[in-house]
């Protein structure tokens, strides 16, 4: 039987207070309560504080280039389909330096989660603002305000028939564990973005500032119902939803493989090709 103590026990590298501590309890007790083993699971991370958070568990890992942890991930799981492949990172590295590999992997729908570490704010370097900042953040690298509109990663990945998105929040670590064992047990390509405080270099977004806002979407709400979704998904300011915003049934890139009935050397062409020309 697979308890949380299979998956160890690390001294961090993070500030107390930080939102990291909660997402990665969570993540080890939802893999324990799912009976996954350590070596059944691969995690793949980027660059930054949230990157840093496989580091502290028992499990297989690829630490890669900042913003490349998908491009890794998903040659992995086409290397060794059995694998259960977690990507986890921050905003910064999944939504910024790995924008376009978050699109396509969106579009492509690789059987791998993908749970980010959203505090918009960069916190491994020290505080300047991230691509989910809101408008007029002011920060030391941004003293005049942020002047970009946020980017905003559910809405994205809904328009790009992504197969599961869901919102949750730190400082809920039971609705929290919900979607993390949905987003890993879903058949295609599923992000768990996750509100967390940076106590250090975000002010403003705070514990309370998510807490006040943070609204679990109501029982009435269609996730299949891609209009809806969408409508959910652009929803950001005094309420923010939090829960399974949208999902769909349809192949993963590895099923549409499988069912051309290639060869081996077939399948293994076709998988090179598509990485590296749809990854470059």
């Amino acid at each position: 039987m697979v308890t949380i103590n299979d998956f160890g026990k690390y001294e961090t590298a993070w500030c107390p207070g930080c939102g990291n501590f909660s997402i990665l309890d969570t993540m080890k007790k939802t893999l324990a309560r799912m009976g996954l083993s350590p070596h059944q699971i691969l995690f793949v991370s980027g660059i930054g504080q949230a990157a840093k958070a496989p580091h502290y568990l028992n499990a297989n890992l690829f630490n890669g280039l900042h913003g490349r942890a998908l491009p890794a991930a998903t040659g992995a799981k086409l290397a060794n389909p059995t694998l259960k492949v977690i990507v986890e990172s921050g905003e910064g590295c999944a939504y910024g330096e790995g924008g376009n590999h978050f699109m396509a992997a969106c579009r492509r729908n690789i059987d791998i989660t993908l749970i980010v570490h959203n505090n918009q704010i960069y916190g491994l370097t020290k505080g300047q603002a991230s691509p989910t900042s809101d408008e007029g953040t002011v920060t030391k690298a941004q003293p005049q305000g942020m002047h970009s509109f946020p980017f905003n990663p559910i809405l994205t990945a809904v328009a790009l028939h992504a197969g599961f998105v869901a919102r949750s929040f730190s400082g809920s670590p039971e609705h929290l564990s919900g979607m993390m064992e949905q987003a890993i047990s879903h058949r295609g390509f599923s992000l768990v973005d996750v509100l967390q405080p940076c106590v250090s270099f975000n002010k403003v977004n705070n514990f309370t500032w998510y807490k006040n806002r943070c609204e679990e979407i109501s029982r009435d709400h269609d996730p299949n119902d891609w209009n809806v979704a969408i409508k959910t998904a652009a929803i950001w300011g005094d309420k923010i939803p939090i829960g399974v915003i949208y999902k769909n049934d349809r192949p993963s890139f590895e099923d549409g493989l499988k069912t051309n009935n290639l060869s081996k050397r077939a399948y293994d062409d076709a998988i090179f090709k598509n990485i590296m020309y749809s990854y470059g």
